[in-house]
């Protein structure tokens, strides 16, 4: 079989691939988190005792520049969530993130080994879930899709599953 060339203006774009948006409940539950980190290291910064230290008549300022990084991340954190989106095609799953510094992940599921969910307490009391998957070879997840809702979380890991345990072939439709 030939190797032939392509023209790269004729190739599909990635950008024009449909993307859904993660669930809105990704922004408060993201800012939940972050703020307990921010919360704790303001309190250390705030009220550990420096004694005579030169730094003591500056802890209340440094405690206070520290909240006010964390209030900003946190926001940004909040913006930066809502951005997110993903799209589950036939031979792929797409994720993109980021605000400032847009990443767009794209996992070929013929690469696919492992899906697995994920949620800890807060996200649990979000109704949210990750969705780890991983390839042949990686020591960790290759893609982590965040922001699901948990009935969507389950559908597209099903969805993944039945493709992994029939691969190359198309899916069977269940509906009637």
């Amino acid at each position: 079989m030939p190797n032939s060339s392509l023209a790269p203006e004729s190739l599909p774009r990635l950008e024009q691939a449909p993307l859904t948006p993660v669930s809105p409940r990704l922004s408060p539950c993201q800012a939940v988190q972050q703020s307990f980190g921010w919360l704790l290291m303001t309190l250390v910064v705030g009220f550990v005792p420096l004694g005579d230290s030169p730094l003591a008549i500056w802890q209340p300022w440094l405690a206070g520049a520290l909240a006010g990084l964390g209030v900003v991340r946190v926001m940004l954190g909040w913006i930066e969530a809502r951005q997110r989106a993903y799209g589950l095609r036939e031979h792929d799953l797409i994720y993109r993130r980021g605000l400032l510094v847009r990443r767009t992940q794209v996992l070929p599921l013929v690469r696919l080994q492992h899906v697995e969910t994920l949620s800890n307490p807060v996200e649990r009391s979000f109704g949210l879930v990750r969705l780890s998957c991983f390839t042949a070879g990686g020591r960790g997840a290759d893609l982590i899709l965040e922001g699901l809702p948990g009935e969507r979380a389950e559908a597209i890991k099903q969805h993944l599953l039945a493709r992994l345990s029939s691969p190359g072939l198309p899916e069977k439709d269940h509906s009637t």
